[in-house]
């Protein structure tokens, strides 16, 4: 049976993206998964967890050597990163203090906040945002802004990357033609990571609009009392002052 028939009959519903990523990789072997990966990068929807288990499958057809698989997938995850960092660089802190500040609902506190975070946490941040769906393409960009030297953002792109790929091509290798129950598992844990971002966004969003009307409240409050006290020194003031007789009378 050939591969194509193969692929067809493990996966029939295949297509788009992962049947173009397919018809790459039989055509181009480990310098098309490279650049399937690479794209993933540049376009977070498009299905890493696809791509990488199909590579080992493709692997344990020959068409491909799992060595090639697993080179080529990282190459195009560093490629990537890097477009992306540089991205974040053209951007710069700057242009994006000046974009949050205007920008409903967000302060530079909370830029200046995240700064400070990176700066703690960057290098972790890199390194293993690498394996959390989502956050694998978008973690570049904040490396770029802040600018963490480059050599230190590749080489824990690399190192990420690699152990990332590697779990996944080294599974669609082993499980062979049921290599798509990577994509279920997979699936699972990108949909809780999505679950996650969204329940902490509304969170945060619900804690900012509560804090801007508790300051406004306390605003209107502050000025309703003001208000009060100079009417009421202006009554003092006109009780006290001297009663004046009419000399007519």
């Amino acid at each position: 049976m050939s591969f194509a028939a193969l692929l067809a009959e493990s996966a029939p519903d295949l297509g788009g993206f992962a049947g173009w990523a397919v018809d790459l990789m039989e055509r181009l072997g480990g310098v098309g998964a490279g650049i399937a990966i690479g794209l993933e990068n540049l376009f977070p929807p498009l299905p890493s967890e696809v791509i990488l288990p199909l590579a080992g499958f493709t692997a344990s057809q020959g068409n491909l050597s799992i060595a090639s698989a697993l080179i080529w997938t990282t190459i195009g995850s560093v490629v990537g990163a890097i477009v992306l960092y540089y991205l974040g660089v053209a951007l710069g802190r700057d242009r994006l203090r000046a974009i949050v500040d205007r920008l409903p609902l967000v302060k530079l506190s909370d830029v200046d906040k995240a700064e400070a975070w990176f700066a703690k946490h960057g290098t972790k941040a890199v390194f293993f945002g690498r394996m959390i769906p989502i956050f694998r393409s978008l973690i570049s960009i904040p490396a770029g802004i802040e600018k963490m030297p480059f050599w230190k953002f590749l080489g824990l792109t690399a190192a990420g990357s690699a152990i990332w790929n590697s779990i996944f091509v080294i599974a669609g290798y082993v499980l062979g033609e049921n290599w798509h129950v990577v994509d279920e598992y997979a699936g699972v844990l990108q949909w809780i990571v999505i679950v996650v971002v969204a329940a902490l966004l509304l969170w945060w969003l619900v804690v900012r609009i509560r804090t801007i009307r508790a300051r406004r409240s306390g605003t209107d409050a502050a000025a309703q009392k003001d208000a009060a006290l100079g009417k009421a020194a202006a009554l003092e003031q006109n009780d006290e002052r001297p009663e004046v007789i009419d000399a007519d009378k």
